[in-house]
C-alpha cells in the first residue's frame, strides 16, 4: 500500500517576475538547467506577479524588486497572506534592499548577474527550508539573529552568534567572524549607534564609541596605571575602553 504522508516536492514550480525581458530570459535558461526547477509562469510587474500566484500557486517566485509599479517587497508582503505562500528568492542589481527583504521571510537575496551554482545554492535553502519542521516560536525575538552582508557577488548570512567584535569604519560597520587570525570580518553599512540596538545587550558591550564586542569574548581588563583601561579579547586583541563606557565594563568583573 502507498505511503500517503505528505513530502516536500522535488520539483519547485517557479515563476519568474523581473520587469526586464532580458532578465528573465536569462534566467529562465539557468532554470532549464535546474533539476528541481519546474518553470510554470513569468510576469514583468507586480500586479501580474499577484494575479498569477493566486492562479498558479506556485512553490517559489524569483522575485525582482525594483520594478516599476508595484514593487518585488509589495508583492512579497502580499503573498505573504496566502494560506500558503510561496517561497521568495530576490533577484535584482541592488544590495541596498537586502534588510528590507529579510524583513518580509525571504529565503535568499541573488545579486544580478546571477551565477548558476549561486542560484542552485538558493534552490537547496528552499528545499531544506521545506523539509525543516522546526516550530515557528511564540514570539519574536526582539534582538537581531542574522544579518546580511555583501560578499563578493553575493549577500551573506552572518548569524548574530558568530560576531565576535564590531568596529566602526566611517560609514561601515566591520563585523569580525572566527578566530582573529583564521576568521573572516564583513563589511555593514550601517551607524555603530544602529547595530548597538539591533543587537542582545546580555550578548554585546559597548566599550568605545567605534568598539561593540560579545561579552564572552573578553577575557580580561587591565589598567596602564594613568586611568587608561583595556579589554584584553581570547584572540589576544586589546581595545581601548572609553570614559563613558568604563562603568559597564567594569561590572563584567563585578566590580
Amino acid at each position: 500500500m502507498a505511503d500517503d504522508t505528505a513530502s516536500p516536492p522535488s520539483q519547485l514550480n517557479t515563476m519568474i517576475v523581473d520587469d526586464e525581458p532580458l532578465a528573465i530570459e536569462r534566467l529562465q535558461l539557468l532554470c532549464a538547467r535546474q533539476e528541481h526547477i519546474n518553470l510554470v509562469g513569468t510576469a514583468s510587474d507586480g500586479e501580474a506577479a499577484i494575479r498569477l500566484a493566486h492562479q498558479l500557486e506556485p512553490d517559489l517566485l524569483l522575485l525582482d524588486i525594483a520594478m516599476p509599479g508595484m514593487d518585488g517587497l509589495e508583492v512579497a508582503k502580499k503573498l505573504s497572506e496566502l494560506e500558503t505562500p510561496p517561497a521568495i528568492i530576490f533577484v535584482t542589481a541592488f544590495d541596498k534592499f537586502a534588510v528590507e527583504a529579510f524583513g518580509v521571510a525571504a529565503i535568499d537575496y541573488l545579486l544580478k548577474p546571477v551565477e548558476a551554482e549561486r542560484l542552485s545554492i538558493a534552490i537547496t535553502r528552499v528545499l531544506e527550508r521545506q523539509t525543516d519542521q522546526v516550530p515557528v516560536p511564540a514570539e519574536d525575538s526582539p534582538w537581531a539573529e542574522e544579518f546580511w552582508v555583501p560578499y563578493k557577488s553575493e549577500l551573506r548570512r552572518i548569524a548574530a552568534s558568530e560576531i565576535n567584535r564590531i568596529e566602526a569604519e566611517r560609514d561601515y560597520m566591520r563585523l569580525h567572524v572566527g578566530s582573529e587570525q583564521g576568521g573572516s570580518s564583513y563589511l555593514l553599512h550601517q551607524t555603530i549607534t544602529g547595530l548597538e540596538g539591533r543587537l542582545n545587550p546580555e550578548h554585546f558591550i559597548r566599550l568605545h564609541r567605534s568598539h561593540l564586542v560579545r561579552r564572552d569574548w573578553i577575557g580580561g581588563l587591565r589598567h596602564d596605571g594613568g586611568g587608561i583601561w583595556m579589554a584584553c579579547l581570547k584572540c589576544g586583541t586589546e581595545i581601548r575602553i572609553g570614559r563613558t563606557h568604563l562603568a559597564e565594563a567594569k561590572k563584567l568583573a563585578g566590580r
